[in-house]
């Protein structure tokens, strides 16, 4: 029997349809990003709740952050890490940290510290822009039809004080690392589970007929704070949140998990499916990737071929290269190399 080419593979069991009317909204790790530019190319209802300026170039959003995800809160990398935006939105968690120093003068805010090239000119300005945004996140969670979630990482650094997780150390893009108010987690399958199942909930109690989409991200961990090669921190890691994602679907109804990790990771694919880095996911994977999706997920008679687009819509802010995201983890690695306060290890 003749063996089923790799660019074939199609491992989805589970679907639903996306309708034109459908507002989807995205929020995850950078793999995420991908499906939002689909859900744009295809002319469909992508869900942006904070555009930025109209009279802004698309360079220049992408740059402020505006359209890489529905609204402008960067990689959220962890459940906890969107747990928790989810309460700050609905006024449920105030953390006690609110801004960090800039190393260059300015603030930043904790919570997404690269959302901009330049800091805030001070503490005010920035509370003032992140209540617009945290409004813009609470139209998100109760507008949308679909969420796509993409589970990235289960390490983390967060704050002894109130347990506010960050989604970079402090001191990388600002703050101060401080051993009396910082620490290191990396979150089990309990907490995951737990925080997977809290998130839903909550966020089916104010938005009952939302569909919920999981992946988890095939992008592997640059680094690791364990005392253990980066390569076996991946594997824990991405087993860990397929097993909630896995689970949550069991549990919810309108919960489905999308299996894109499975398609980049199958060893059908022989590692094609990534850049040289081996860690980023090449056109090819993520055409791959983006066929099984539209394949399922998409009807046909949902848009019409004068809708479908090659560039991404002046809403959405990505260029033309699927691996044009935008990640953290670069300089995350780059400042643990400086600073020692975890281990690289390819």
């Amino acid at each position: 029997m003749p063996s089923l080419h790799p660019g074939r593979i199609d491992p989805v069991t589970r679907s639903d349809f996306i309708t034109a009317s459908d507002k989807v909204a995205t929020i995850g790790s950078c793999f995420a990003q991908h499906i939002s530019r689909k859900i744009s190319e295809l002319g469909l209802n992508y869900y942006v709740v904070e555009p930025g300026p109209a009279d802004a170039s698309p360079a220049d959003r992408l740059k402020e952050n505006y359209g890489v995800f529905s609204a402008r809160y960067g990689n959220v990398y962890t459940v906890r890490q969107c747990l928790q935006l989810f309460d700050r939105a609905f006024d449920a968690f105030t953390p006690t940290e609110d801004a960090w120093e800039h190393p260059d003068g300015g603030y930043v805010d904790p919570f997404r510290p690269q959302i901009s090239p330049s800091p805030f000119a001070t503490v005010e300005d920035l509370r003032e822009d992140r209540a617009r945004h945290l409004r813009a996140v609470r139209d998100m969670f109760t507008g949308s039809n679909w969420l796509v979630f993409t589970l990235g990482l289960t390490e983390a650094w967060r704050s002894t004080l109130d347990g506010s997780v960050y989604p970079t150390a402090p001191g990388v893009a600002g703050g101060r690392f401080d051993e009396a108010r910082h620490e290191f987690v990396n979150f089990g399958i309990d907490d995951v589970r737990r925080d997977l199942h809290a998130l839903i909930e909550k966020l089916r109690n104010i938005n009952p007929t939302v569909k919920i989409l999981l992946t988890v991200s095939p992008v592997a961990l640059a680094a690791t704070f364990e005392r253990r090669h980066v390569l076996t921190s991946t594997v824990l890691s991405k087993s860990i949140l397929r097993v909630a994602a896995e689970e949550a679907q069991q549990t919810f109804e309108d919960v489905i998990y999308f299996p894109s990790f499975e398609i980049i990771t199958s060893a059908a694919s022989c590692g094609r499916y990534y850049d040289d880095d081996l860690r980023q996911v090449n056109r090819i994977g993520v055409d791959h990737v983006m066929r099984v999706f539209e394949h399922h997920f998409i009807q046909s008679d949902a848009i019409r071929p004068d809708e479908r687009r090659d560039d991404a819509p002046s809403l959405v802010s990505f260029s033309n290269e699927p691996n044009d995201v935008v990640c953290d983890e670069e300089v995350i690695e780059k400042a643990l190399q400086r600073s020692g306060l975890g281990r690289v290890t390819a």
